[in-house]
């Protein structure tokens, strides 16, 4: 992973975007710092799309479409995205999957989850469960003493086992059914909200995360950025960013933030 320095500015003037993770990428400690924040407002009043691309649930990415200076939002690792039109006062939600079939879904995921906690003690139901549609969170550090890789690597293998996707991000474990990821949703709401070619213009956006489930974005995006935390998970990213802050969490997005404004 370079330093931020190695980001050439002709690259960084061509920047029209800006995608990120949420938890310990734009959060600090589990909170929404003001410096932050105002990054999110700086890079909006310059012209840039900010767009969370996280595994928080959908009752959280209503909000945050709404109150937030974003574009757009994708949430729940890529099972939908949600963009609210305010000079028309609308929300569009884009599911990967139907009503009827998410219902069906979560049936299937409460046993999983009770299965897991069996198996796993110490993990527990993330504490934002109840707002999701599409997924099951597994707490591993957020609202409980973190428990060690091992505990980690045996939920991951027990959804596996289940027939789910599992991803590791850095305070939950997430499971769902389906092929779907962070990136696939990003390229649809690209293709149908931002009337753009992800493909195309992938140079176009910087890419910002810290943990395993970031990695086909890092993978994806040639300006992808890890905020300094993303070095926990040394050896289990399965691709790395291109870029390293040297800041954690908050102000590490800020420092990015800071980087791409200094070009324009």
């Amino acid at each position: 992973m370079l330093p931020l320095s190695e980001f050439a500015i002709e690259e960084r003037r061509a920047v029209r975007g800006v995608l990120c993770d949420i938890d310990d990428t734009l959060t600090t400690g589990g909170r929404l710092t003001a410096d932050a924040y105002a990054a999110m407002e700086r890079l909006e009043r310059a012209g840039l799309q900010v767009v969370p691309i996280t595994g928080r649930p959908a009752g959280w990415c209503d909000h945050i479409a709404r109150m937030w200076p974003v574009a757009a939002v994708v949430g729940e690792n890529g099972a939908f995205f949600f963009r609210y039109d305010r000079d028309r006062r609308v929300m569009k939600r884009a599911f990967a999957d139907d009503a009827a079939q998410r219902a069906a879904n979560r049936e299937r995921l409460r046993a999983i989850a009770a299965d897991i906690l069996r198996a796993v003690p110490g993990c527990a139901i993330a504490a934002d469960q109840l707002y999701r549609e599409t997924d099951l969170a597994i707490d591993y550090c957020e609202d409980v003493t973190r428990l060690p890789r091992e505990a980690v690597d045996r939920i991951v293998q027990l959804m596996q086992a289940r027939g789910l996707t599992a991803k590791v991000s850095s305070i939950h474990v997430n499971g769902w059914f389906g092929a779907y990821d962070k990136l696939a949703a990003t390229r649809k709401l690209v293709r149908e909200e931002f009337r753009a070619d992800l493909d195309a213009a992938r140079e176009s956006y910087v890419f910002v995360g810290d943990s395993p489930n970031d990695a086909p974005m890092f993978a994806f995006f040639p300006h992808s950025v890890g905020v300094a935390n993303i070095r926990e998970f040394a050896g289990r990213l399965g691709h790395e960013p291109r870029y390293v802050t040297t800041a954690a969490g908050g102000a590490g997005f800020r420092e990015v933030a800071d980087f791409l404004l200094a070009a324009r």
